[in-house]
């Protein structure tokens, strides 16, 4: 089996990193001194799960050196997609698959454009982790975790083996079959999470403990629900008492990739959460005035970081993805 990681950041470093360790053939594709670093001394993960380092580690800046795989971890920010969607053509074979595990709502739609149907998997990574250093992955707590499927909801010979190989590394895996709707149901909790810690410039405790947040974290939920609904995404209102109850078992520290990246200076995702859900209200009928609160609200800050060329966009920092 043979892999490639598409954003070796967080999420791709870490479930990329436990899958080297185990010794499947896994090539990191990264950028400036995160790539530099994998390829001087290799790839580290920090984790309560177990520390592993991987040395030598493959990594490459250039998908087209690695050749045809079986699976594709996609995991860059949601900017890039269509940019590392045409950067990855060369890595597919007539059986390989891609599997995003970005945040977002219409990565599969986008490379489902650019590499055909065939080829994409649905996916979702539920796990707090960062780039530390360069060619560092640590991770938070001890929740790691894919959930995957085909699209068409089959049960397929590539999924099983995939699942296979994630449970031979000892990551936390299943297969659905609706993938669809796993992917909605993170897209409405991180489209709260983000916006709220990033709002509010708080990790996740005190956010839970004011009754205005928390008020604020459960109708953004509600309303994201809502847009779900109204474009036919079957999922059950009482998901977001579900997700409240979920989000008291979180560490207090708990925060969200968007607030990170806006305390470093980094470009924001805003556009494809809390923007997404705005435009896709407006498409549908749908009145989102929390969301639209919190676009307004990071509207500049996201432009900002857009315009200033931070330099540390391109190591793909993940925190709760």
């Amino acid at each position: 089996m043979k892999l490639a990681i598409m954003g070796s950041g967080g999420v791709g470093g870490y479930f990329g990193g436990r899958l080297a360790a185990k010794g499947y053939d896994v090539t990191f594709i990264a950028r400036g001194r995160h790539l530099d670093a994998i390829r001087r001394d290799g790839l580290r993960i920090e984790s309560a799960n177990g520390d592993v380092h991987i040395h030598p580690a493959k990594a490459t800046d250039t998908p087209a050196d690695i050749g045809p795989v079986d699976y594709v971890f996609f995991t860059t920010k949601l900017w890039d997609t269509d940019l590392g969607g045409e950067a990855i053509r060369p890595l597919m074979n007539a059986d390989s698959a891609v599997i995003s595990l970005q945040n977002g709502i219409d990565a599969e739609e986008r490379l489902t454009m650019i590499l055909g149907r065939e080829h994409v998997m649905g996916g979702v990574a539920q796990i707090a982790s960062v780039i530390a250093a360069p060619g560092v992955i640590r991770h938070t707590g001890t929740m790691a975790r894919i959930v995957l499927g085909e699209l068409d909801g089959s049960r397929t010979t590539r999924a099983e083996s995939l699942l296979a190989a994630l449970h031979d590394a000892g990551i936390d895996a299943e297969i659905v079959d609706n993938i669809v709707i796993a992917i909605w149901q993170k897209f409405v909790f991180l489209v709260a999470l983000s916006g709220v810690t990033s709002v509010a410039r708080q990790p996740l405790g005190p956010l839970q403990k004011d009754p205005d947040t928390r008020a604020l974290l459960a109708t953004i939920m509600e309303e994201t629900v809502a847009v779900a609904r109204a474009k036919g995404i079957d999922i059950d209102p009482a998901y977001v008492n579900d997700r409240l109850v979920f989000l008291d078992k979180l560490p207090a520290n708990m925060t969200s990739s968007m607030h990170q990246d806006l305390q470093r200076g980094n470009r924001l995702e805003l556009d494809w959460l809390s923007g997404a859900v705005v435009r896709m209200g407006k498409e549908v009928g749908i009145d989102t005035p929390a969301n639209a609160f919190i676009y307004v609200a990071l509207k500049l800050s996201a432009i900002e970081k857009q315009t200033s060329g931070s330099t540390q966009n391109s190591e793909n920092d993940a925190k709760f993805d």
